[in-house]
C-alpha cells in the first residue's frame, strides 16, 4: 500500500451566500476543476444566538450537479419546485441529484442550544448524466452506520468501512464520504482507490496525516496526492470529513448554481429559466 501525502493545505475563506449566510469555503467551482469530481465545500456554523436570525438560501435553481447537505447541529428545512419538503436534523444527510434542473430552498434553524452547523458539498455529474431526472437520497441519522474500533468512530455516509456500507449509493463518482473522530492517541487507515481525488476537512481538534505525520489543525482542508491509502493519527483528538471520488476528466463551465460542460449549455439553462421551462418533470416526493 502507498500512503498518500498532503499536496496542499487550504485555509477556508469566509464568504457570504444566499440571504446573508456566512460560510467557511474551502473549494469553489472553477473551470480548472482541480478537485474533480468535487466542486464546492462549505462549512456553515452559527454558535452564538446573539448573531440573530439566519436567513438561509431562498428558492434557487441547480443543474448538472449533486448537492450534499450534512447537518451536525440544528436543522435545515428544505422544499423544492417539485413538491418535496422536509426537515434535515442533527446527523441527517440529504444527497440531491439535480440532474436537468430543480428549484429548491434550504433554510437553517437553530437547535435548542442556539447553534446550527453542518456542511454543503457539491459533486459533479458526468456529461452523460447532467440532464438526467432529479432525485433525492435522504439518510436520517439512525440509518447511517457507525464503525467503532480502538478509539476511532466512523459515520459511513457513502463508501465502505470494514465491510459496512453507507446508505448513499448509485452515485456516478463512486464517492467516499465519512465523518471520522479519533480519540487522543488513536490511528486510522483506509484504502482510497489510486487515481481518485482525496480530501480531508479537519473541523475539530488536530490530526496528523501520512507517513510524515503532517499536522493539520481545525479548520483546514488537506488535499492529498496520489496513492492507495489514507493514514491519520491524533495526539490530542480530532474529527474530520474524509471525501474521495473518481474524477470524470471532462471540461466544466460553472455559472452560479449550474455546472455544465459547455458555454452553450449554460446559455440554454438561462433561456429555460427566463421562459419558465427549466423544471419540466416530476421527482419522487420524499419528506423527512
Amino acid at each position: 500500500m502507498t500512503l498518500r501525502v498532503i499536496s496542499r493545505l487550504i485555509e477556508p475563506q469566509t464568504v457570504i451566500e444566499g440571504a446573508g449566510v456566512r460560510l467557511r469555503r474551502s473549494i469553489a467551482p472553477q473551470r480548472a476543476n482541480e478537485h474533480d469530481p468535487f466542486l464546492l465545500l462549505d462549512h456553515f456554523s452559527f454558535q452564538d444566538p446573539l448573531e440573530g436570525p439566519i436567513s438561509g438560501f431562498p428558492m434557487h435553481p441547480h443543474r448538472g450537479i449533486e448537492t450534499v447537505t450534512y447537518m451536525l447541529q440544528g436543522s435545515t428545512h428544505h422544499r423544492d419546485s417539485l413538491g418535496n419538503t422536509g426537515l434535515i436534523g442533527p446527523g441527517d444527510v440529504q444527497w440531491m441529484t439535480s440532474g436537468r434542473g430543480i428549484m429548491h430552498e434550504e433554510m437553517p434553524r437553530r437547535g435548542p442550544d442556539g447553534a446550527v452547523s453542518g456542511f454543503q458539498l457539491w459533486v459533479n455529474l458526468p456529461a452523460a448524466l447532467k440532464m438526467s431526472e432529479p432525485r433525492y437520497q435522504e439518510a436520517p441519522a439512525e440509518t447511517i452506520p457507525l464503525v467503532e474500533q480502538d478509539g476511532v468512530t466512523i459515520r459511513v455516509i457513502a463508501g465502505e468501512a470494514q465491510e459496512i456500507s453507507g446508505p448513499v449509493t448509485e452515485i456516478a463518482a463512486n464517492p467516499i464520504y465519512m465523518d471520522i473522530r479519533l480519540e487522543a492517541g488513536a490511528s486510522f487507515r483506509h484504502p482510497v482507490a489510486e487515481g481518485h481525488t482525496a480530501l480531508a476537512y479537519v473541523f475539530e481538534g488536530s490530526l496528523q496525516f501520512g507517513a510524515e505525520a503532517e499536522k493539520v489543525e481545525a479548520t483546514h482542508l488537506a488535499v492529498f496526492g496520489d496513492g492507495d491509502e489514507i493514514q491519520a493519527t491524533s495526539e490530542t483528538g480530532g474529527r474530520f470529513l474524509l471525501i474521495a471520488g473518481a474524477p470524470f476528466g471532462e471540461p466544466i463551465v460553472p455559472y452560479g448554481p449550474f455546472v455544465m460542460n459547455t458555454v452553450e449549455e449554460i446559455e440554454q439553462a438561462l433561456i429555460e429559466l427566463r421562459r419558465g421551462t427549466f423544471v419540466t418533470q416530476q421527482a419522487q416526493p420524499q419528506s423527512s
